[in-house]
């Protein structure tokens, strides 16, 4: 099955969600046999629930891990950091334009474009360039305006409270 009509999609904002509600539409997807990749960026440690969920539903679901693990520093970010997110870039292009997949998500890829580690004419030519049976989902805070005008649907996660800010840290099968 080829979807008729794949659209662009942003998942945004200061909330928690983003990376697991494109995971949610790539479990419908799944479920429907369609394919799915992702590709997530600045995520090199791990490894992630979603990963060893992949590996279950595969053929289905790929999840591409790229960056270093750690945090990448804002306004001064490793070069490694900088490669490794422009091979990924180039890896997102060419997964999009493959045939291979119906639904392509590209994890974080708008923190990476915040930080500086891919340019955003590089993410808005991979947009213009999608076939037209692909849908496109880019995750990750800080949407660029030109991100956010040239996609089809927009959501934003507005943080309203997280147990973080009161000690709970990343807990195994919920936030990792």
């Amino acid at each position: 099955m080829k979807l008729e009509q794949g659209l662009i999609q942003v998942y945004t904002g200061n909330g928690k969600g983003k990376t697991t509600a494109s995971l949610g539409l790539a479990l419908r997807a799944t479920g429907r046999e369609l394919k799915v990749c992702m590709i997530q960026f600045m995520k090199g440690g791990g490894p992630y629930g979603e990963q060893m969920a992949a590996e279950r539903l595969a053929p289905f679901l790929t999840i591409i891990q790229t960056g270093r693990p750690g945090w990448v520093r804002k306004g001064n970010p490793h070069e490694e950091d900088k490669q490794l997110a422009a091979e990924a870039l180039e890896l997102a292009a060419k997964t999009v334009q493959s045939g291979e997949y119906d639904l392509v998500i590209l994890d974080e890829i708008n923190g990476a474009v915040s930080m500086g580690l891919v340019p955003v004419d590089g993410v808005l030519d991979l947009m213009r360039g999608k076939p037209h049976h692909v849908e496109l989902v880019l995750t990750g805070r800080n949407a660029h305006e030109s991100v956010i005008e040239a996609a089809d649907l927009v959501t934003e996660m507005r943080e309203v409270k997280h147990y973080y800010k009161a000690g709970v840290p990343a807990r195994i099968g919920i936030e990792k």
